[in-house]
């Protein structure tokens, strides 16, 4: 464990050196940030319209891709749960679902916006791909740990896959599948704004333009914007979150 440590420690401080990594940068990087900062106050909050526009954007972008994603991972998770599905089906779909989570949202945002053009259509594309690939496989983690009783309980009786998926496996995993779906579309929320950096539409886009404007007032009012929607979020998701317990 000492050698492992030992060994983490050097490579840092070799990596810090290959890298430029040094504490004048630091310094530079302090003082240009604090003048910044300085320009970014206090907001402006005049363009109040664009300002809007672009945060229900950003809020269209993450419920459409939100529910499409999570009506989609629904039937993956249970074909990759290996405790109900043959390995011959269960193989391939925990395949596709690597592969959404391989690459990052950004990278798959980029892929769509050349593929399709800019808009808050490949912003809603690159989300879906990024909800898949998070709650198809937590989902079929949780249909694994299922007691299997239940299951062969209710097959035992002659029901079909859809009875005894609704009513042994989904009363065990519904309140944590609820859970995943809440988490992604926070998730999604913070994700729509960033998206739209590399032009998927919402409030990145807008974001970016006030960047390369050098209108870092109006990039202020942006960023409290953002964070006033996220925190939001965070507090209705939480109420339903207290609600469903």
């Amino acid at each position: 464990m000492r050698l492992a440590l030992l060994a983490l420690a050097a490579y840092a401080i070799w990596a810090s050196t290959t890298l430029g990594l040094t504490w004048e940068r630091v310094g530079l990087g302090m003082g240009e940030g604090a003048r910044l900062l300085g320009r970014m106050v206090p907001p402006n909050f005049e363009r109040w319209g664009l300002l809007l526009e672009g945060l229900l954007e950003s809020l269209q972008i993450a419920v459409l891709a939100s529910a499409i994603g999570i009506a989609i991972s629904l039937p993956l998770g249970i074909l990759a749960a290996r405790n109900l599905s043959p390995w011959w089906i269960s193989g391939p779909v925990r395949a596709v679902i690597a592969v959404c989570r391989s690459l990052h949202y950004v990278i798959v945002a980029i892929l769509f916006v050349k593929a399709i053009g800019f808009g808050a259509l490949a912003g809603v594309a690159a989300l879906v791909v990024a909800s898949i690939g998070f709650i198809a496989k937590l989902f079929a983690e949780a249909v694994e740990e299922i007691s299997m009783k239940q299951v062969e309980a209710i097959r035992a009786t002659g029901a079909g896959p859809m009875k005894v998926m609704s009513y042994a496996v989904m009363p065990q995993v519904a309140s944590r599948f609820v859970g995943f779906c809440l988490y992604q579309l926070d998730s999604n929320l913070r994700n729509s704004t960033l998206v739209g950096i590399v032009g998927a539409g919402g409030i990145g886009g807008t974001l970016f333009a006030a960047f390369k404007r050098f209108d870092y007032d109006f990039v202020c009012a942006i960023l409290l914007s953002i964070i006033a929607l996220i925190f939001l979020a965070e507090l209705i998701s939480g109420r339903v979150r207290a609600a469903l317990q």
